[in-house]
């Protein structure tokens, strides 16, 4: 007898994952992807971090590329 494959069946023999275990992961990426849009959108525009233009110009394409004004 030939067996089904997964998606025939809709069964997976894959455990499910607890919240428990994905919680962290899941603010740590929400926390990291919030640096890299304050980077983006606000860095060395309406507020600075950082002296000089660095930053701005490494994100410049980024901001227009997403509609973040920046000149």
């Amino acid at each position: 007898m030939a067996t089904q494959p997964i998606y025939a069946t809709g069964r997976s023999d894959a455990p499910a994952i607890p919240f428990a275990d994905i919680a962290p992961w899941a603010i740590f990426g929400g926390l990291i992807a919030l640096i890299l849009l304050y980077f983006v959108s606000t860095e060395q525009g309406a507020f600075a971090l950082f002296k000089g233009m660095y930053v701005h110009e490494f994100v410049h394409d980024g901001r227009h590329l997403l509609g973040f004004p920046c000149h």
